[in-house]
């Protein structure tokens, strides 16, 4: 499914990018691995074979130049970039400080943006690739107290279907997935998933009755991913509980 692909996996130590890398490595793809902790780097890197491990700062360009560029020395290439970072931050505007808003679209966004664009030159030279994000239900989706994600994620969103337009002449693909409420470390930092009464809110936000694993996603974005999705572009698939329909 994704023999020698190329994937470039930023926030690869998370609860979802983790999966990914696993599940992408057994299904052959060449990694480079991108995250802020270099001793979950390197434990992460012990299962994924010949995977690049690179620590770096995703929210700085030069960090992200520097990546691609070793990637593609290693490689020869970057087929697939995967956006797997987000943050998780609830308070309604009243309270919530400038500072916390500009950095939860720093993370969310702005890291994207810049990711983008340190890959999209050598994907028009090849005439192909794939862009896939993880973004949120908030981001189309109003919920109390979302004020901030909801900005970042539905301007991610936004960006994606714009530039599945203007590079798919380029045979370049722009896709997403759209999470509820996922069992991660940051949902628990969050204090979303600590307690039983908590996460009896947080399933009862779900039609499904349930709140999603990383095995709920990872398949999604494998597929986006890979070639089997080569006629889809600029969409972004609600993975959600049912919480989309809602």
């Amino acid at each position: 499914m994704l023999e020698d692909k190329v994937i470039l996996l930023l926030g690869a130590t998370g609860g979802i990018g983790s999966k990914i890398a696993t599940k992408a490595s057994t299904l052959g793809a060449k990694l480079i691995c991108v995250a802020r902790n270099e001793q979950k780097l390197n434990k992460l890197g012990q299962n994924l074979g010949d995977a690049l491990m690179i620590k770096g700062d995703i929210t700085k360009y030069e960090d992200l130049k520097d990546i691609v560029e070793k990637g593609t020395k290693k490689f020869g290439r970057i087929d697939v970039l995967i956006h797997a970072v987000g943050s998780i931050l609830l308070k309604p505007i009243h309270i919530l400080k400038q500072e916390e808003f500009n950095k939860t679209i720093n993370i969310n966004l702005t890291s994207a943006f810049l990711a983008i664009k340190a890959v999209i030159r050598g994907m028009m030279r090849q005439k192909s690739g794939s862009v896939i994000v993880i973004s949120s239900v908030a981001g189309s989706k109003g919920l109390r107290n979302h004020e901030a994600i909801s900005a970042a994620k539905g301007g991610l969103e936004s960006m994606i279907r714009s530039a599945a337009i203007t590079y798919a002449s380029r045979g370049i693909r722009f896709n997403g997935v759209a999470l509820g409420l996922v069992n991660t470390p940051l949902s628990a930092s969050a204090k979303l998933t600590t307690s039983e009464k908590a996460l009896e809110t947080s399933r009862k936000m779900h039609p499904l009755g349930r709140i999603g694993e990383p095995k709920d996603i990872v398949s999604a974005i494998l597929y986006l991913a890979s070639d089997q999705s080569s006629w889809q572009t600029g969409t972004i698939i609600p993975i959600d509980g049912g919480m989309n329909a809602s």
